[in-house]
């Protein structure tokens, strides 16, 4: 029994902000971004998306174009770092969304959850619903990722922002890929990246001392969260490469071959924070399989430029890069965008993938690698071409710096553009009942 990923759908913003821009306006070589990260466009939400509009419309452009009704759907589960509620998952939000279009309590037997492991949520959401449709193969899953990367003006990770949903369709007659129950696994408690709840005294804050009930807040202190998070971009870069070796060589314990694991991939598909960063990273694992004398910094620098990486990043990794190019860090989307990116081209070319092997390595800051592989099926080709990746990504709108800083610094009311599907409608502020209840609507 096959059990894997049948089908995908997205949505992305249809926003996006030219990387030279950005790097003008910075003050930054442009080539330092484009030439040396891979980077040449950036998503931009727009006032009426969040995680939500963007994991509903992709839920709900899936089951179009699926044609599956809410009956055949046993679990909706989410992958996210961007929740909008501590309590209200996102899932139960798009169950209530779906159900305005497909009728009330269409999904009432549908289970949903969300998964929150910085990047890699939306993998181990993968794979509860990969264990759930082996244990009931007649029942269909979909896993969502949804996230806006957005990082503090001016600093380090500015560059990398991106944003937007994937939905997979998990089945046990994948039409794309089969999904191996084998996962190497690599796992510490480390702080490289992550969104703490932070605190200010009332004192600091006008009015609010004077005021005991101050915005409902009783205490002294005053909680405070940001979408930006907290992070070591060197260290997280070592936290990185140190997981998802272990992981790796976890996998091959698992899984014992004759050879080398990745030279039975035709791609990899790796976590990309930004688009080179798997042919950076992944030369530590290539150097220690090829190499394994090698032990100083500049022998692995010298083995990463040479011609056999390059042509295995070239066959292996650089087809997964493209979309990321143009759209960002898409957190618990982007190592499912590689996948979709690097489908989308073999989909065009007479290469033909059917039964050969895939792999996955993820990671989410924190911190956890998973290490794991998949074949492609023979529907692959036409369930991919279906999709139309870059003929969508084609069709967005670029905006100025200026009008990205205001939108950033949420300075701005009405939308840029004109957001299909599911939209942001309002938050409610007055009815003391439902302060902070978003409420959504479908144009």
């Amino acid at each position: 029994m096959h059990i894997g990923i049948d089908f995908i759908a997205f949505d992305f913003p249809q926003l996006y902000l030219p990387i030279p821009e950005l790097a003008q306006n910075r003050h930054i070589e442009a080539d330092k971004l484009t030439q040396g990260l891979g980077l040449l466009q950036m998503a931009i939400p727009d006032v009426s998306q969040d995680v939500v509009t963007f994991a509903a419309n992709a839920v709900h452009r899936l089951l179009e174009q699926t044609q599956l009704t809410p009956e055949s759907i046993a679990r909706i589960y989410v992958g996210s770092e961007s929740g909008v509620d501590s309590s209200k998952p996102i899932g139960s939000y798009i169950i209530s969304l779906l159900e305005s279009r497909y009728g009330t309590r269409a999904f009432k037997h549908c289970d949903t959850v969300d998964h929150t492991f910085a990047c890699i949520g939306g993998v181990d959401a993968l794979q509860s619903c990969i264990d759930f449709v082996r244990l009931h193969p007649t029942q269909k899953a979909i896993v969502v990722t949804s996230d806006i990367a957005k990082y503090d003006l001016g600093s380090s990770g500015e560059y990398t922002q991106g944003a937007g949903a994937l939905a997979l369709l998990i089945s046990a007659q994948p039409r794309i890929v089969a999904l191996d129950n084998v996962t190497g696994i690599a796992t510490e408690g480390v702080f490289d990246f992550f969104k703490p709840r932070q605190t200010v005294s009332k004192s600091l804050i006008t009015g609010a001392n004077d005021n005991p009930e101050w915005m409902g807040v009783l205490e002294n202190e005053v909680t405070l969260y940001k979408e930006q998070p907290v992070f070591d971009g060197q260290y997280s870069n070592t936290c990185y490469i140190n997981r998802i070796t272990e992981a790796y060589h976890h996998f091959k314990e698992l899984r014992p071959q004759e050879g080398i694991h990745f030279e039975g991939w035709a791609q990899l598909f790796m976590h990309l924070p930004y688009c080179f960063q798997a042919r950076r990273t992944f030369s530590s694992i290539y150097a220690q399989e090829k190499h394994p004398e090698v032990t100083g910094a500049e022998d692995l620098k010298a083995i990463a430029k040479s011609e056999a990486y390059r042509s295995l990043v070239a066959q292996k990794i650089a087809p997964s890069e493209k979309a990321s190019g143009v759209m960002g860090n898409l957190y618990t989307g982007s190592i499912f965008l590689g996948m979709l990116s690097g489908l989308s081209q073999a989909a065009t070319q007479t290469e033909e993938l059917e039964g050969q092997k895939v792999g996955f390595i993820a990671y989410g800051s924190g911190s956890k690698a998973k290490v794991f592989e998949g074949q492609i099926q023979p529907g692959w080709r036409e369930a991919i071409q279906a999709v139309r990746l870059f003929e969508s990504l084609d069709q967005r709108k670029a905006i100025d710096f200026h009008t990205y800083e205001k939108l950033h610094k949420k300075e701005i009311d009405q939308p840029v553009g004109t957001p299909q599907g599911f939209v942001l409608d309002r938050i409610e502020k007055e009815n003391p009942v439902l302060v902070g209840a978003r409420y959504y609507k479908f144009r």
